[in-house]
Parts: structure tokens; C-alpha cells; sequence
């Protein structure tokens, strides 16, 4: 299984990428930091400087239906905020 599911492009981290060499990536749950650099490295050709891991928790969402009120929620994930060293920087937008 990979250890990287897939990066988070928001305004957000693109501002931080842009001033702080900062970059987001949804990540399996059960990665560690370790994992994860190793993994970053290999994928895009940087240097990472650290790692910061967070459990984000899924939210609750009901809607209106004809059928009634339907509930449910979004899946809980792991995400991982990666710091690039100086100078390096990672462009999600070339294979497009």
C-alpha cells in the first residue's frame, strides 16, 4: 500500500508552498514521519527537512431529502504538513 494517497491543494497550502516551502499529503493512517520523508523524497526528487503529522476528524453532514433527513459523515485521515529545505520546491501542476 502507498504511503502517500494524495497531495492537498487548497489556497491554503499553496500559499504556504509558495512563501514557506510547505506542503501538504493525505498519507496512510498508519504511516510514521520516517515513512513519510523517505516516501516524499523518492516521489519528487527533494530534500525534506521535517515532517508534522495530524489526525484530521471526519465531520457529521445531514441533509434534506424527499425521503427525509439523511444522515451521515466524512471519512476521518492522516494528514502530513512536509518542510522542504531551502530552496527546493515541489510543482504538483506539471504532469497536467
Amino acid at each position: 500500500m502507498s504511503i502517500i494517497t494524495k497531495p492537498i491543494v487548497t489556497e491554503k497550502m499553496t500559499q504556504l508552498g509558495e512563501k514557506y516551502s510547505r506542503y501538504g499529503f493525505r498519507v496512510s493512517p498508519d504511516a510514521n514521519k520516517l515513512e513519510i520523508k523517505k516516501a516524499v523524497e523518492d516521489m519528487y526528487n527533494v530534500q525534506v527537512e521535517s515532517v508534522n503529522t495530524m489526525q484530521v476528524a471526519g465531520k457529521n453532514k445531514s441533509r434534506y431529502t424527499k425521503a427525509g433527513v439523511i444522515k451521515g459523515s466524512t471519512a476521518s485521515y492522516k494528514k502530513a504538513i512536509v518542510t522542504l529545505k531551502q530552496g527546493e520546491v515541489i510543482d504538483f501542476y506539471s504532469n497536467i
